[in-house]
């Protein structure tokens, strides 16, 4: 074996303890770090910097901030790894107003609240103010942000009728829907043990029955208006028959159009299939 291949135990010495030196040197700096990581994670959390200092809402268009806030439990000051998400989502979505609720946390110091509300089914006024009817039949009666919608004015009905109304509303479809501009409880003493309403169409007619027969036939509404002159104006009766009656009449002229009720269904089962594939 030739000389250069032969390395003294002398030369190798130097080699090997400067090797071992930076070993030792980057566990040291390693321990080190994770040391004074470790202390700047127990400094912020005993620090301001961890404490909440803002909570924003979004997704709320009845329910105030405020109140939003008030129901999840938060407070600013607080933690904000001491916060329960799950625990106060739960919390928040016992309240029927509030369909859905998630918590999130916003670095360094803010908690992001997101609420889905109840859908609206129309408004009820008191005074100058409008509360929202959500589509359960609640009213939204306090913290609400009191404004009118795109949803029909409803008036004249208790809570448990509002219920009902909610409950028959499920099935309107929402092309006509969008069409009512007030829903009218009729005068309960003239009613006979049945509830009545009259519906204000935004094209001027009035639909009018008992609340079951008329929401339940509300979907032939388009296929009705059809049938009838451009400048027809008047009441179109919903109830075992379906028939009109005229306003411009010095003697109120019924016109029955219970004929074209197959024709009607026709076209309504039409439109509804043309809507489930869309």
């Amino acid at each position: 074996m030739s000389d250069k291949n032969i390395v003294s135990i002398e030369d190798r010495i130097p080699k090997l303890k400067q090797a071992r030196k930076k070993k030792a040197n980057r566990r040291l700096i390693f321990y080190l770090s994770i040391f004074f990581l470790l202390i700047a994670v127990i400094i912020y959390l005993q620090s301001p910097w961890s404490e909440v200092r803002s909570i924003e809402v979004d997704g709320n268009v009845f329910l105030t901030d405020e109140y939003i806030i008030d129901e999840s439990g938060l407070t600013e000051g607080m933690n904000i790894w001491s916060l329960n998400g799950s625990s106060v989502v739960s919390g928040m979505e016992e309240n029927p107003v509030i369909e859905q609720a998630s918590i999130n946390r916003k670095f360094p110091s803010t908690v992001l609240i997101e609420v889905e509300e109840q859908s609206v089914l129309g408004y009820v006024q008191e005074e100058r103010a409008f509360y929202p009817v959500l589509a359960n039949g609640q009213v939204v009666s306090q913290n609400a942000n009191a404004s009118a919608g795109n949803a029909p004015l409803i008036s004249g009905f208790n809570e448990t009728e509002l219920a009902e109304l909610a409950s028959e509303m499920e099935d309107v479809r929402p092309s006509i829907f969008n069409m009512i501009s007030e829903i009218e409880r009729k005068d309960p003493e003239e009613d006979e043990g049945s509830t009545l309403i009259t519906l204000y169409m935004s094209d001027g007619f009035l639909v009018e029955g008992e609340i079951d027969q008329v929401l339940d036939k509300l979907g032939y509404y388009p296929s009705i208006v059809s049938q009838l002159q451009e400048d027809d104006n008047g009441i179109i009766h919903m109830g075992v028959g379906i028939y009109f009656e005229s306003f411009e009449k010095d003697e109120m002229e019924e016109v029955d159009i219970e004929d074209e009720i197959e024709e009607i269904n026709e076209e309504v089962n039409e439109e509804n299939e043309n809507t489930g594939n869309e």
